[in-house]
């Protein structure tokens, strides 16, 4: 049995990371309220195979430090922690990316305040490096190095960790993920007389299906699944539309069903991506602990806090039909 002993609503830092099977990582609702004066910013470990199947990591020079480093740059506002890892790299090393595993994050002084750096895995799907040598330029080159060279060139020690850690979930051959999310805030069900399965997202619940696009669009899906709820399908339908997805709606994923038959849900939560290799999910407050405590259970991984807010993401990392590891990512909203 692996256990994850991560608080449920913290962030997980670097240092904690199960950088293995069983890993758990989390990003908390309010990471503003987690560390003194922070900076936040976003990155990740951007990897490729060669054309011998071979794994290559990038690593970037900037020439106003001299240094070489991982892609990352500062929160924007408005901007969710997803979103800004995505723009960064796309914006440094002109290459689209998957985002894969959370790692967690770092932090170090800067003057007098905190940068906090959140980190991932994320492959590059397509794109090309554009550099010059302008010093004001923010990054002059780009590296595709093996990962041995790319940690040996690494300026930074800490950059060094964060490769270590990438390495060890990218040797688990994750090849599937769901993005198993939980519907927007609605209206209250006290309020609303009609039939429950027609309650429509409120004011909150908008703006959070408006920023999960960024969130769940960094994950690059497929394809985007929903329970029968009208909220569940509203949560996901600026991500379906943004990104032109195709959108089912299935029973097999609202609270009822679920609960009368979880391994059943849990054969259709896989069956998503038995054909891709990203899929977004909308479900329900009873479902999601459901199928996640299923899974959970069947992988030998022991999760002590399953938490589902409103708005709330677990990226489920799959080898085939074997779950791997889980990502916790609570609130889509800006951080900042």
């Amino acid at each position: 049995m692996i256990t994850n002993n991560g608080d449920g609503d913290l962030s997980t830092s670097l240092a904690k990371s199960i950088n293995g099977r069983g890993h758990v990582a989390r990003i908390g609702s309010h990471p503003t309220e987690e560390f003194e004066r922070p900076t936040f910013a976003a990155g990740a470990v951007l990897w490729r195979r060669n054309e011998k199947g071979e794994l290559e990591i990038a690593v970037e020079h900037r020439p106003r430090y001299d240094d070489w480093t991982l892609p990352k740059g500062k929160v924007d506002p408005g901007e969710n922690l997803a979103g800004t890892a995505f723009r960064e790299i796309l914006e440094e090393t002109g290459y689209r990316v998957e985002l894969g595993w959370l790692l967690g994050y770092v932090h170090y002084p800067v003057r007098k305040r905190t940068k906090v750096v959140y980190y991932w895995t994320a492959e590059a799907v397509d794109g090309y490096f554009e550099g010059n040598d302008d010093v004001d330029d923010e990054v002059d080159e780009l590296r595709w190095l093996s990962p041995k060279k790319a940690r040996k060139s690494l300026t930074y020690p800490l950059d060094q960790q964060v490769l270590d850690a990438a390495l060890e979930l990218l040797a688990l051959g994750a090849n599937r993920r769901v993005l198993l999310t939980r519907h927007a805030r609605a209206l209250p069900r006290r309020t609303w007389s009609g039939d429950d399965d027609k309650r429509i997202l409120d004011k909150r619940g908008r703006r959070q299906s408006e920023m999960l696009v960024s969130q769940l669009g960094a994950y690059g899906p497929s394809a985007v699944f929903s329970a029968r709820p009208d909220r569940c399908f509203d949560t996901v339908s600026p991500l379906s539309q943004a990104f032109d997805l195709p959108l089912t709606v299935s029973s097999t994923f609202s609270d009822d069903q679920v609960v009368a038959d979880v391994p059943a849900a849990v054969a259709a939560l896989k069956a998503t991506v038995e054909q891709r290799k990203v899929a977004a999910v909308s479900s329900q407050g009873a479902a999601i602990p459901a199928m996640l405590e299923n899974l959970f259970s069947e992988s030998g991984i022991e999760v002590e806090d399953v938490r589902v807010k409103k708005g709330s993401v677990w990226v489920l990392h799959f080898k085939d039909d074997q779950l791997l590891g889980a990502d916790y990512l609570a609130s889509a909203l800006p951080v900042k």
